[in-house]
């Protein structure tokens, strides 16, 4: 190989204005050695941020997960309507590398309880999953037409269709954020199923309101001769909260096949109703109920302390009514749960004494306990209509769960905990060296790793043959080095020619090159672009 160098080396000394008018514009563009190999370092380290976990093992043989995945348009292309048959599916972080790199993808991020579609009936025989073990031959892939998961549910993202709008997805067109649903009900249910939403959708604006936004902002950039920030921040529509006030979101599909959470909205971890359409706004004004829901809290606060005060009393009365007659015939008492509702214990193996218990239990001088304040029963009425639901980060923490709510909340574990997904290992850089796995590292390590392999003899062999190269192309450098001028692909070629004694062929390649026209100037040389 030759010296890097040696090419730019009767320039070092030139203006860059002289330097400029001794080489040509198409070699302007080339490269050295080293300024490719790092440009592919850069690129390898970029795909690294991209996709920056290992793809080697399929999530299939793991069971359902919460993953993410991906739907494959090559393979199942969405039908012009969205009534035609269609058969959805989609397949995990590593499939989408390995088994569909060259497909056109559309990213569904995380999707609970999900099995890889890939290598199933749900696609194509000739998309099979190349890393699974092929069962029949007990060899890695190709494998395909399996059975696949009956747990799976799909939504019309599978479709790359998004929102309640139903658009399809353009991520390069597409500005502004858009919302994960948390899914309290599938699409065949009446629900979104873990739908994105578009902000001005869930206000009932519609996409005719951001496409004006768009429109105003174009316009009033044109008239201050300022250019269209492409990554300024889209606007939100007016009745939608910051994106900083809540975590979480629930839109008006999933609240309405689940009524009994209405009865939450605007109370402590949750914001007030985004009502889907303007005509079923309320006249309470949130500040009304946010005040109103504040003086329930408080009520209850006050009747869970009264009550907590109570059952201590009947502890100490009980304690001292056995310790004064000496008796031990008496069962021992549990002493119900009166924690706060943010700090209850769902887990607790405690028995719990019941409201017809505490009713029934009579206290000395005729005073009876009451009974344990249920946290529901000091709700405001939820409002009616349409509307959606934001959340707060602590909003799990203020679920009431008492024996009638809890089966509604059981059904939805996200409601009563924060859901962990599953992430593949992440690969390693290439520039931490040792310790990486079949696929990592950049593509100069991973050739000089096959380097070190080959057999001494051959690879002295090489080193010599290098060598005498390395003088040859020394030789052949010299004179542009001495002359100043720039070294062109030509130039090259005509020199390797000579080498392999074909002169004639390249001589034909000169001529079939010339006559294709081309981009180089001055004195017709030219040059393959960088990478």
């Amino acid at each position: 190989m030759a010296d890097p160098q040696g090419v730019d080396l009767p320039l070092n000394g030139l203006t860059d204005e002289v330097r400029k008018e001794c080489v040509p514009e198409a070699l302007q563009h080339s490269q050295t050695a080293s300024d490719f190999i790092d440009s592919q370092l850069q690129l390898e380290a970029d795909a690294r941020e991209a996709l920056p976990y290992k793809f080697e093992h399929c999530t299939r043989p793991l069971g359902p997960l919460r993953q993410n995945l991906f739907s494959c348009l090559t393979c199942n292309p969405p039908p012009a309507s969205p009534s035609n048959p269609f058969t959805p599916a989609a397949v995990c972080y590593s499939c989408s590398i390995a088994c569909h790199g060259e497909h056109t993808l559309v990213e569904l991020f995380n999707r609970r309880n999900f099995t890889c579609d890939c290598g199933t009936t749900r696609l194509p025989e000739t998309s099979p999953c190349t890393l699974r073990i092929d069962p029949t031959t007990g060899m890695k892939g190709p494998v395909h037409s399996q059975t696949p998961a009956e747990g799976n549910t799909y939504n019309q993202n599978s479709q790359n269709r998004f929102c309640g709008c139903g658009e399809f997805y353009d991520a390069e067109k597409e500005k502004g954020t858009m919302f994960q649903c948390l899914g309290l009900a599938s699409e065949k249910d009446g629900g979104c199923g873990e739908d994105w939403w578009h902000p001005e959708c869930v206000v009932g604006l519609g996409r005719d309101w951001a496409r004006a936004q768009a429109r105003i902002k174009e316009e009033r950039n044109a008239a201050i001769g300022g250019a269209d920030d492409a990554d300024a921040d889209h606007p939100l529509p007016p009745g939608f909260p910051d994106e900083d006030s809540f975590d979480n979101f629930i839109c008006y599909k999933c609240v309405d096949v689940n009524p009994w959470i209405k009865l939450y909205v605007g109370t402590a971890g949750f914001l007030p109703p985004v009502y889907s359409s303007k005509s079923e706004r309320t006249a309470k004004v949130f500040s009304e109920q946010e005040e109103e829901a504040q003086r329930r809290l408080a009520e209850y606060n006050a009747a869970q302390a009264e009550a907590t005060k109570e059952s201590t009393e009947v502890k100490l009365t009980s304690n001292e009514t056995n310790g004064a007659d000496g008796t031990e015939d008496h069962a021992p008492k549990q002493e119900p749960s009166l924690q706060p509702l943010a700090e209850a214990d769902t887990n607790s193996k405690k028995r719990k004494v019941d409201d017809a218990s505490l009713d029934s239990f009579e206290l000395p001088n005729s005073k009876k306990n009451k009974a344990i304040p249920k946290y529901h029963d000091y709700l405001p009425e939820p409002p009616t209509g349409s509307f959606s639901m934001l959340l707060k980060e602590d909003f799990r923490e203020n679920f009431c769960r008492c024996p009638s709510c809890y089966p509604n909340l059981s059904k939805y574990p996200q409601l009563l905990e924060e859901e962990e997904s599953y992430e593949p290992p992440i690969s390693e850089s290439g520039e931490e060296g040792g310790g990486q796995s079949v696929g990592t590292g950049s593509l100069l390590d991973r050739g000089e790793a096959a380097l070190s392999n080959v057999d001494r003899v051959r690879a002295i062999e090489g080193v010599m043959v290098y060598n005498h190269l390395k003088d040859k192309v020394k030789s052949f450098l010299q004179p542009f080095a001495e002359s100043g001028q720039a070294v062109g692909a030509e130039d090259i070629k005509a020199y390797f020619e000579k080498l392999r004694g074909d002169e004639q062929g390249i001589h034909a390649a000169v001529v079939s090159s010339g006559n294709g026209g081309g981009e180089g100037k001055g004195d017709g040389r030219r040059e393959q672009r960088g990478y």
